[in-house]
């Protein structure tokens, strides 16, 4: 049985094979593409699409927050906004938490 070892151990190692510099280049960027077409591009679309929500957000907006409360704009700052919740409750969030503006009337149809 020991005589199989040192013929073993005389076999070189067959070297590595070399592949084409062009095909990984080429794999490389078909990778971008793809994540710049199915996951890149989409999520600025949604940031641009908030953005302007909430840069339109004026006085009387029916609004969802992200916790899912609803209110009537009150006021409107540079961050934050005040919103009303119940009758003299009001409640002061950062603007960035509005989900979606709503139909007016619609806080009075719940």
């Amino acid at each position: 049985m020991d005589f199989f070892i040192p013929a073993a151990m005389a076999q070189e190692a067959a070297p590595a094979p070399q592949g084409n510099p062009l095909v990984t280049l080429l794999m490389f960027a078909g990778l971008f593409v793809f994540m710049w077409l199915f996951i890149i591009r989409p999520q600025r679309k949604r940031q641009k699409e908030h953005q302007e929500l909430v840069g339109a957000l004026k006085k009387g907006d029916e609004v969802v927050m992200t916790s899912g409360m609803l209110g009537r704009v009150e006021k409107v700052d540079d961050d934050y906004l005040i919103l009303e919740v119940a009758d003299n409750m009001k409640l002061k969030f950062q603007k960035v938490a509005v989900h979606a503006v709503l139909p007016k009337g619609t806080i009075k149809n719940i």
